[in-house]
């Protein structure tokens, strides 16, 4: 089953693939003009930033497996 989705900038389906040079965009220009609106600071991450946060060997292992989870493309040396 070939993955679809919306290309972020104009909404036009991109394939998936690693033929699909610009993916998630479907071209140069909509990858462009994403990149332009993150530099003229458009799009911001909405949460603040953590700092005081400890994190214990536990949780980043949680971290680490739900990553190799989400990411099956990501393959740990052996």
């Amino acid at each position: 089953m070939t993955l679809k989705v919306p290309c972020p900038q104009c909404k036009k389906t991109v394939v998936w693939q690693a033929s699909s040079e610009f993916r998630p965009f479907c071209s140069k220009r909509c990858q462009l003009i994403d990149l332009g609106e993150w530099a003229e600071e458009s799009h911001k991450i909405s949460q603040n930033i953590q700092v005081d946060t400890v994190l214990s060997e536990e949780m980043l292992d949680a971290m680490e497996d739900e990553f190799l989870l989400n990411n099956k493309f990501f393959v740990e040396p052996e």
